[in-house]
């Protein structure tokens, strides 16, 4: 598969100001070297804690906020140079966000709110009330009773379909999806994803699926990208990563999910401590300081993104040949 969007180095740090003149006495590492592709026709899912920087991740794609460092490539060209403007590249990606409330405009009517967009790309006003009547129609909401309706007045299900109807109509070519099935109810967020994967099929699309719901990645994601503290820990197809984890961290949110039988009950608590403040992380590897194989290499270097084989690839200590660690294959003796 072809690598669209492509990812490397990513750096966010955020300022803190203190003082008289507000100069940063430190820094926030939300994302830190972050380092992955986005292949065409996938749905990429973004897991990880709270705080490890998913959401980040999404902004500084889209460039909502700027990166401190990194490049962003989409099909080859830089995103924010003359290569290819902001606009160009939003008009090909867009974002669904969490809050469905919040994103869109109380003063907008459902239908100024998706036809929005294409008005700012220059698409005529008929074209533009066109296409946000088919997008509206296509998610499930009838134009002719939710066209002129205002945001207070729908469900929470039926803002988000209204946000997915919005970041369909300048025909992009990729989906950022923040959350986007967190706020909702069960019965609901099944619905909106039965929506999203035939809108996938569709238009062609391509997805990266954040979300803090193991189960409804594994649903949704063709690989799946595990974050710890603004770093990759593991990336690997869906099943592959599921069924045979590699980093303890995975490993450790994988048993965090429930299961209907009896005998596999969880006995104690997969993963203990909460993570490392993001001001002061911990240096080396920084899941270290929580991890049961913990050795001294771990707190020394950085472990390495080290390929397993078919996509698979981990940043763990134990699987990087001659790494020191005394698991890690090709330990010399």
């Amino acid at each position: 598969m072809t690598a669209l969007l492509e990812v490397r180095g990513l750096v966010k740090q955020f300022p803190i100001k203190t003082g008289l003149f507000g100069r940063p006495k430190s820094f926030v590492s939300a994302v830190d070297g972050l380092d992955f592709d986005l292949h065409e026709g996938e749905t990429l899912g973004l897991v990880g804690e709270s705080g490890c920087g998913k959401s980040t991740t999404a902004r500084l794609l889209m460039h909502l906020v700027d990166p401190t460092a990194g490049t962003i490539r989409f099909e080859g060209r830089t995103v924010g140079s003359s290569e290819l403007p902001l606009k160009d590249f939003r008009r090909q990606v867009q974002m669904v966000f969490q809050d469905s409330y919040a994103s869109l405009n109380p003063r907008l009517t459902v239908a100024e709110s998706v036809a929005f967009g294409p008005l700012v790309h220059g698409v005529s006003g008929d074209e533009a009330t066109s296409r946000a009547n088919s997008l509206l129609a296509r998610v499930g909401l009838d134009p002719a009773r939710f066209a002129g309706r205002f945001t207070h007045e729908l469900s929470g299900g039926q803002r988000q379909r209204v946000n997915i109807a919005r970041a369909l109509a300048l025909q992009p070519r990729v989906l950022i999806l923040d959350e986007a099935v967190s706020a909702l109810d069960k019965s609901v967020e099944a619905q909106v994803l039965n929506l999203l994967l035939d809108l996938k099929e569709e238009f062609r699309l391509t997805y990266l699926f954040i979300s803090h719901d193991l189960e409804v990645v594994r649903f949704m994601a063709t690989r799946v990208l595990v974050m710890y503290l603004g770093r990759v820990a593991e990336l690997g197809l869906t099943e592959s990563l599921y069924t045979g984890s590699r980093h303890p961290y995975t490993t450790a949110l994988l048993g965090s999910l429930l299961s209907m039988d009896p005998d596999h009950r969880a006995e104690s608590a997969p993963i203990s401590g909460d993570p490392p403040n993001p001001i002061d992380p911990p240096a080396g590897c920084r899941f270290h300081t929580r991890c049961t194989y913990a050795e001294a290499v771990c707190s020394a270097r950085i472990p390495v993104l080290t390929p397993l084989g078919e996509g698979h690839s981990v940043s763990c200590h134990m699987s990087e040949p001659g790494s020191g660690h005394a698991r890690a294959p090709g330990r010399a003796a």
